[in-house]
Order: structure tokens, then sequence, then C-alpha cells
């Protein structure tokens, strides 16, 4: 039987990602599915966690930087009085101490420490690279290697249920905040230790939960066809929504698919990206750079298909 061939696909798609999976693994067994020409995803999830990973399939991977960029949703749950080697449930148990009884409000007192912008030091068990390594690395051998503090920001942190053991949080946050960090560094806060018994990303960049699908839903889209998956691909100039949108008439977009600088439509601060369409088509062109009155062609999607 002859080897399906990879194709050009281009578009973003919401996974559900299982746990027991690294991203890469994920992304992989999704590309598969679509036979995608090239793909990537945006901000690893340990295999320990779940939840929201876009994919990045085709020109969509050149605006997967926004993605990655952008704040994220988590729902976590810590297991309070046990420290572990890993920060997660997956450690060895380090030390065990009784967990102080506390009311809702003297919790939230200590929870508040943690809202706004804070300073976390990047955890040893994380993909965070060190002379090419990832730390985790390191951490397996038993190396420590000193890590920089960082500030980020936690915009939202909100109680959503307690046990005598247990805090579990929603949580929205900046690039690069580490969860597992902010469970060990609330367990430190109340004195008992803690970690990460579970990681569940709701979502990120504003993408809606509804719209994830697992693996299996996935797979047995598959069967019917690259026609069935395809329709469930997301524009890619989502990624990019945040920026100006600026309509080009014909005549620019011509220019423009072929990287040349054209008129500015509209007035707007010297270096401003803004995201392009075809006036008429309303097709995504990519993004712009404003210089003066001009725009010049910043990141283009690969518009040798396109017909006017």
């Amino acid at each position: 039987m002859a080897k399906a061939k990879w194709r050009s696909v281009d578009g973003i798609v919401l996974l559900n990602k299982p746990i027991g999976l690294s991203s890469n693994q994920a992304l992989q067994r999704v590309r598969r599915l679509y036979q995608a020409a090239k793909a990537g995803h945006t901000g690893a999830l340990d295999p320990l966690a779940t939840g929201m990973l876009p994919l990045c399939l085709g020109d969509a991977t050149k605006f997967s930087q926004y993605l990655l960029d952008a704040d994220k949703r988590y729902l976590t749950c810590i297991q309070l009085g046990k420290r572990t080697t890993t920060g997660d449930r997956e450690g060895e148990v380090l030390t065990q101490e009784s967990i102080p009884l506390l009311t809702d409000e003297a919790l939230n007192v200590i929870l508040d420490r943690f809202r706004g912008e804070i300073e976390q030091i990047p955890p040893m068990y994380s993909a965070l690279k060190h002379e090419g390594k990832p730390l985790y690395e390191y951490a397996r051998q038993g190396i420590v290697i000193e890590r920089k503090r960082r500030r980020v920001t936690v915009s939202n942190l909100t109680l959503v249920s307690r046990t005598e053991e247990s805090l579990t949080l929603d949580i929205q946050c900046s690039k690069g905040t580490y969860i597992r960090t902010i469970g060990e560094d609330i367990g430190e806060a109340l004195g008992c230790g803690a970690h990460l018994h579970s990681l569940h990303r709701i979502s990120t960049a504003g993408y809606l939960p509804e719209n994830m699908m697992s693996l299996e839903e996935f797979e047995a889209i598959a069967e019917q066809g690259y026609e069935a998956l395809d329709s469930h691909l997301i524009s890619m100039d989502t990624a990019v929504e945040h920026f100006i949108k600026v309509d080009l008439p014909e005549v620019d977009t011509l220019d423009m698919m072929f990287g040349r600088t054209v008129h500015s439509p509209m007035a707007l601060e010297n270096d401003t990206v803004v995201r392009m369409f075809d006036s008429g088509t309303q097709r995504f062109l990519g993004l712009g750079q404003v210089k003066g009155a001009f725009l010049r062609p910043y990141r283009l999607v690969n518009t040798s298909e396109f017909s006017l």
C-alpha cells in the first residue's frame, strides 16, 4: 500500500491534551491524522497536565509565537502537607507535615500574595534550557542549576474549592508562569509544603474551551477523510486578532503578495504591526508593519495559490 503523502494544510486546531503524553507526542499524533507537512505546538504542557494545546499547521506556524506569548488559564489541584522531589504527584515525597487550620478569610490573605505581579524561581523539573539542555535532564541526574528569578503576572487567582488536604484554584496568568511553583510556594507560605496533584489548561489566547477536541474525537473524524478534518481548522489569523485589521485594495494586495511595500490605508503610529486582508475576498495575507505612510511586509502567508 502506497504511503500517504504529507500535504499542505494551514490552520489551528485545539487539542484537549490527554494525561501521560508529552506535548510533542500529542502534536505528532494529530499531525499524522492531517498528514500536515508542517506543524508545531504553542506552549508545552507536562505529561501530567491536560487541556488546551493549540496546534499550528502549515503557515499557521508563522504566528505560533503570538500564542506562546498569550495569557493562559488553568484549573489546578494543590495537595497540601507533602513536598515532593518534582513538585508534583509523580515525585518522591521529601517531607510530610501537618496542615494548619485556616478560615477562608485567613487563607485568602495568603493567596493574595500570589495575585498580581509576582516573582518566581523556575523549577528544576521544567523544560527551561541551560546550555542547550532542559533543566529536568539535570534534575534527573541530581544536579541543581542556579536559576534567576523572573517576574510574571497572575491576573486572577480564585479559590474554587478546598478540603482539609487540598486547594483547587482557577488561575489566569501571563506566559512563563509556572503553576507548579505557585503550588509549592503556597505550601511554603502555609508552612506545611505542597505539590501539584493535577493541572488542566482551560484556555489560551482567548480560545474557548468548548472548541477543544480530544485525540479520540480527532481520530474518529479522520475516518471520514481530510475534508471532515479540515472543517475543524480554525483560521490562522485568530492567532493575531489583537493586531489592528487593515483591508488592502486589489492592486495593493498584488504588490504585497510579491513582498512589495504599499501605501497604508490608514494613519497609524510608526512600527505598528497590523494584520492584512484583501478587501474583496477577505483572505488573510499576513502581518505588515507601518513605516511612515507605508506598509511593508512583516510576516506573510504563502499566497502563491491565491486568485483575485
